[in-house]
């Protein structure tokens, strides 16, 4: 667990999965990392979408696997360190780092503004991670398909809606107030 310690912020270090959905998720990534796919987290603000994430993972690290390598990242603070910079090959190094990363755990995905730049960096790590049967956990506060709205395909793009559709193998809709307003979610 002092892997599990160093990898997440105090705030969820005691977070504890609760849906079913999302505890034979980790289940299913502890026995066997390349059949877990990914977790697709959808939901307004505050509904726990996050904590059921870092629930997951914390499950995965009490379970005990031989390497257990997790990095967790929002994803404007991604996009933010992805941005080209004065170092050389920097952004490029972080991407491969993001992308080869046992578990990653991508929070907000959808809250920055989309562009080509963002759609071609998202593209690249997803289709990194999906080729490579990589467990992934996205929170997003879009749903993953709403005829009458915009959706996480409409942010992502085509190109990496049609990876997630095949490698989403969880997808937990959660409805319910601002936890953190004194509301209760599902």
């Amino acid at each position: 667990m002092s892997r599990w310690q160093r990898a997440t912020p105090p705030r969820f270090r005691d977070a504890e999965a609760t849906l079913p959905e999302v505890i034979s998720w980790a289940d299913r990534a502890l026995t066997d990392n390349a059949a877990a796919g990914a977790l697709l987290l959808t939901g307004l603000t505050g509904t726990g979408k996050t904590h059921q994430a870092y629930g997951a993972l914390r499950r995965i690290a009490a379970g005990g696997p031989d390497r257990f390598e997790l990095i967790a990242v929002n994803s404007a603070d991604m996009y933010g360190n992805l941005r080209p910079s004065q170092v050389m090959g920097a952004a490029e190094h972080e991407l491969q780092r993001l992308s080869r990363v046992q578990y990653l755990l991508l929070d907000d995905l959808g809250t920055a503004k989309t562009s080509e730049w963002t759609e071609e960096v998202t593209y690249r790590l997803i289709n990194f991670r999906y080729n490579h049967c990589l467990p992934t956990i996205i929170t997003s506060n879009l749903p993953a398909r709403d005829e009458n709205g915009p959706d996480l395909s409409d942010f992502v793009g085509a190109r990496v809606a049609s990876r997630l559709a095949e490698m989403v193998t969880t997808l937990v809709p959660m409805i319910g107030a601002d936890r953190r307003r004194g509301g209760r979610a599902a």
